[in-house]
């Protein structure tokens, strides 16, 4: 039993001895293959971006994900000395002659591991830092999708617009002194159809009365609908003292991307666990960072549209009742946007805990002003998208 134990320490010492001997240098590799290295301390992540395709690691995950698809590798990167390392064999996978093979054809992709193909760039320029923006992993429920257009989601003209008014039913989401969440969302978002309607959208609601809708079939209901952009309506919340709600305001616009902050993960929570509380499917408050990573790639083509639209956002409040809180946006992995196959956000449009908004959100004057707001935003999103296609000649 003794030398049994031995030789297996031996096995285990040998391949390490072998994977540190095959460990290379990302940043050579990249000056090698004529591509510029990009690291991002804060994700752990890094790239190397060539003249035509741009490869994105994460350190301790054995994967790449590369033109909307992953792959799996033979070894994580890891970082030693303040170097980042790979293992050879992965690059010899990787780059052939010099150059990146096509992905319809890497050398160790398997359909497996392919998450999904995004076959047209997003209408604007590269973020400076990554941001893991989602999709379905094996364990949430695949999206339902109509039949495809002939251009997807997010670069073609933007008419199709899915509001989802959050919550309802038995879901009354949270809850104010005065109020529920999922009455004024559902109070704006019939007022925002009309704004939309009467700028020339066709505008569908995931639910246009009291009824409770599952999270997962939020996002299938847009997809079956070929949703150009998905707007998921809230009301945030705290839970503390009565002094520190008062003190806590504000509006929130949320993308689909690894959280930045506890406060954003905290939120994320709060929106998702209605999933689990009510028996969903393959529900989850959290997503881990292999998921995050796989996620990333699928819906690659539709992030920069949601920044796009996230920024008109910001544009069209302006001047509101209801402040910005802090930045006015972030990031988290709100489930009923997983699998939402076009530009997608989530809103917090105010504080229901603090007694200053919720009073304000309850009135129609503000819910006509909140949703004359996101019309505007929809309709200069609209125009952006538009003059991006016409400097394409499309």
């Amino acid at each position: 039993m003794k030398a049994f134990v031995w030789h297996i320490l031996l096995c285990v010492a040998l391949a390490a001895s072998a994977w540190a001997s095959n460990k290379v240098d990302a940043e050579q590799v990249a000056k090698e293959h004529k591509a510029s290295f990009h690291w991002f301390p804060v994700q752990k992540t890094f790239l190397l971006a060539g003249e035509n395709d741009t490869l994105k690691f994460a350190i301790g995950l054995p994967y790449v994900s590369s033109h909307g698809s992953s792959m799996e590798l033979k070894h994580a990167p890891e970082i030693t000395d303040g170097h980042i390392l790979l293992d050879s064999a992965d690059i010899v996978g990787l780059f052939k002659d010099g150059s990146r093979q096509s992905p319809s054809a890497p050398s160790r992709m398997t359909d497996t591991n392919k998450v999904a193909v995004a076959s047209t760039p997003a209408p604007a320029a590269a973020p400076t830092k990554v941001a893991a923006v989602s999709a379905a992993p094996a364990a949430i429920p695949a999206a339902k999708s109509a039949t495809p257009k002939n251009e997807t989601a997010g670069t073609r003209e933007v008419k199709t617009i899915v509001i989802d008014p959050g919550h309802g039913g038995k879901d009354t989401g949270a809850q104010g002194k005065n109020s529920n969440e999922k009455d004024i969302v559902l109070a704006v978002g019939k007022l925002l159809k009309k704004e939309l309607e009467k700028e020339g959208f066709n505008v569908k609601m995931t639910r246009d009365k009291d009824v409770f809708i599952e999270l997962g079939e939020r996002a299938n209901l847009a997809n079956q609908w070929d949703g150009d952009l998905f707007i998921s309506l809230h009301c945030n919340a705290i839970d503390a003292t009565p002094e520190r709600k008062k003190q806590i305001k504000g509006y929130h616009v949320y993308v689909l991307r690894a959280p930045e902050s506890e406060e954003d993960k905290a939120i994320a929570r709060r929106e998702n666990k209605v999933a689990t509380l009510y028996g969903e499917k393959n529900a989850k408050e959290e997503l881990s960072p292999i998921e995050w990573f796989k996620l990333e790639a699928r819906l690659e083509k539709y992030k920069q549209n949601s920044y796009m639209f996230t920024e008109e956002m910001l544009k069209a409040f302006d001047g509101g009742k209801i402040k910005r809180q802090g930045g006015g946006v972030g990031g988290a992995g709100f489930m009923v946007l997983v699998g939402a196959l076009m530009p997608a956000v989530l809103f917090e449009i105010g504080f229901i805990s603090n007694p200053e908004e919720e009073a304000y959100m309850m009135t129609t004057k503000a819910q006509e002003d909140i949703a004359a707001r996101v019309a505007k935003a929809v309709s200069t999103y609209k125009a952006a998208v538009h003059n991006y296609r016409e400097t394409l000649g499309r």
